[in-house]
């Protein structure tokens, strides 16, 4: 019951020997066949040295998404530029379905981001936009052209602009430090939002993204903060005793789910964020927690051992009750619903260890995503295209992200130490 004996006096599982800083490179763990051929062709810049690379920053973006195949550069006919006469009959030999080309030039103290998509067997200019970029947003706006093509291609909004947050830890027992960072969906660009000599839990994004709630033991005892990210203001919710933990908003950011046990065993209750009443949903003598709102907020899904081993369950705010959910296997944990709510993603036990796995609600049917055999904590990008969670590579946590589908997967870039918790961000604009 890895995730529920956390919670219940095994927090400092994070504990880890030191380690090396990790090179800020993305890993690809796989690649999917039936992914769409685009060649993104290396933006042109008159001779001048950027200091981002934004076309290879969207051919990451779109390979990650595992939707996409870029082809490689040695393949690609000639460097095409905005403007250009493009040869499509030379293109089609190289079999890609779709080219990017763009320029970016110096503008002011930014620059000025030129792209086009060209539709290559279609013989047409489905895109075109003029991108301005402050001196140090070229990584971000290479995340919004990214974002666009994926939309035109697809039709489904990209997440390329979004963030996730992650708890790291380092040190040997017991002078561990730990700290929360916040941190590019594709792992550049972190940022240190608290550093702690006490465990760091559970964080979990406001629906406006612009907070950050979470599990602190800085107190001496667990305790959930709610922080500000612009600001740094911190809000302490709750410091019962015995367990505070795995706080979930909900959907209009107006109510919080969480686990607590100052009434016995540790139960979902629902905080009121502005009067701070509480609601008891769950009152047995099983564990009961990670609850995870409904997208339309009329349900939670928590996991629970009532029935002798983890399971996922629903409980429905109109009928109050709860009913079991997972029946697949014996051990199913870390429930999160899909962002169309027609999926639950979840931690489910396999003979090949604990690994991401999917189950469509309408025909319970489970299917496993990760080939990894130490997984936890998935969270899922606000399109409902990636899973980002924990993992083992090695004897170091590092966080992995598979595609919805279970086709693609890669090794996020994260600083140094053991990395836990990740959550994902919701669209930020």
């Amino acid at each position: 019951m890895r995730r529920l004996v956390a919670l219940t006096g095994m927090l400092m599982m994070l504990v880890a020997s030191a380690y090396a800083r990790a090179e800020l490179n993305i890993q690809i763990t796989r690649s999917s066949d039936q992914a769409i051929p685009i060649a993104i062709a290396p933006f042109t810049a008159n001779g001048q040295q950027l200091p981002q690379d934004v076309s290879q920053i969207i051919e990451n973006d779109l390979r990650n998404s595992g939707q996409f195949s870029p082809l490689p550069r040695d393949r690609q006919v000639g460097n095409p530029a905005p403007g250009d006469q493009i040869d499509y009959q030379a293109w089609q030999a190289s079999r890609a379905n779709y080219l990017v080309v763009g320029r970016v030039e110096p503008n002011g103290n930014g620059y000025r981001i030129t792209y086009e998509l060209h539709d290559i067997f279609g013989n047409a200019r489905e895109l075109g936009e003029v991108v301005t970029s402050g001196p140090d947003q070229l990584r971000s706006r290479a995340h919004y052209v990214a974002d666009q093509i994926f939309e035109k291609i697809t039709g489904i909004r990209g997440a390329f602009q979004t963030r996730i947050a992650y708890i790291t830890s380092q040190g040997i027992d017991p002078n561990i430090s730990f700290a929360l960072y916040v941190a590019d969906q594709d792992g550049y660009n972190p940022q240190q939002v608290l550093t702690s000599n006490q465990p760091v839990l559970s964080p979990t994004w406001s629906p406006d993204g612009g907070k950050l709630a979470y599990v602190s033991f800085e107190s001496g005892r667990p305790a959930i903060y709610v922080q500000d990210l612009a600001t740094g203001r911190r809000l302490q919710l709750t410091s019962f005793t015995g367990i505070n933990g795995a706080p979930a908003w909900s959907p209009d950011g107006r109510k919080m789910a969480m686990s607590l046990s100052k009434d016995g065993t540790p139960d979902i209750y629902v905080m009121d964020l502005a009067t701070r009443n509480l609601e008891r949903l769950t009152n047995n003598s099983a564990i009961n927690t990670e609850p995870d709102y409904s997208p339309d907020g009329s349900s939670l899904i928590f996991t629970s051992d009532r029935s002798g081993q983890p399971q996922l369950y629903r409980y429905d705010f109109a009928a109050g009750q709860a009913q079991r959910l997972t029946f697949t296997g014996n051990y199913n944990a870390g429930g999160h619903y899909s962002p169309d709510g027609e999926t639950v993603f979840m931690v489910t036990r396999t003979d090949r260890g604990y690994q991401v796995a999917k189950q469509d609600l309408a025909t319970n049917r489970v299917t496993v995503l990760t080939d990894t055999g130490w997984d936890e904590a998935p969270a899922i990008a606000p399109n409902g295209t990636m899973v980002v969670y924990a993992t083992q590579q090695g004897t170091r946590g590092v966080l992995g992200a598979v595609s919805a589908d279970g086709r693609a997967s890669f090794v996020i870039p994260s600083p140094e130490g053991n990395v836990r918790e990740p959550a994902w961000s919701p669209f930020l604009n």
